[in-house]
């Protein structure tokens, strides 16, 4: 089997006295799976919520990977706070071989520090459609992958326990 590891960011911002997430709606133009089982109703056609994240490039470590990829994702510059967590998954690609992959994404909580979200490079449009600010509390519901879900549980878990972090947020709104 073979294996990917990527790495991404986890961007808070402290924006109205409440914590914020930078996230992205990638372009994706995936077929929906059909509605199974009593009851079921067709699924709408849903905008996929994702954390900014992409491949490891050789010679990069895991926490450059996750700051790189929130600047090219988001546009925003971000300062490391640590690692959060490792998911580890099984997919089938849906192009070229068809081959299993086992995927590694480590994922890095970081703070916001300067730049306009959803600026983004042209060569960058190509894989984002939007990038915006989610409230943190909403993240776990809103963002559409199970890991980046429990992702988003242990960076609300992480605030919590460590109030410290609102001296290091820049509190402006925009």
């Amino acid at each position: 089997m073979e294996r990917e590891f990527s790495a991404g960011g986890v961007v808070l911002r402290k924006m109205r006295g409440s914590w914020f997430l930078a996230v992205i709606e990638p372009h994706m133009d995936r077929p929906k799976k059909p509605p199974t089982g009593r009851g079921a109703r067709p699924k709408t056609a849903a905008a996929i919520i994702a954390l900014p994240k992409g491949t490891i490039d050789q010679g990069e470590k895991p926490d450059q990977t996750a700051l790189r990829e929130v600047t090219e994702e988001t546009g925003v510059r971000a300062e490391l706070v640590g690692k959060l967590v490792d998911i580890k998954y099984v997919y089938v690609r849906n192009w070229g071989d068809g081959a299993r992959v086992f995927k590694i994404v480590s994922f890095y909580l970081a703070i916001y520090r300067s730049g306009r979200l959803g600026n983004i490079a042209p060569e960058m449009r190509i894989e984002v459609q939007r990038a915006f600010w989610l409230p943190l509390k909403a993240a776990p519901a809103a963002l559409s992958y199970t890991g980046e879900r429990k992702v988003a549980l242990l960076a609300i878990d992480y605030v919590k326990a460590h109030p410290e972090m609102e001296a290091h947020a820049t509190n402006t709104a925009h």
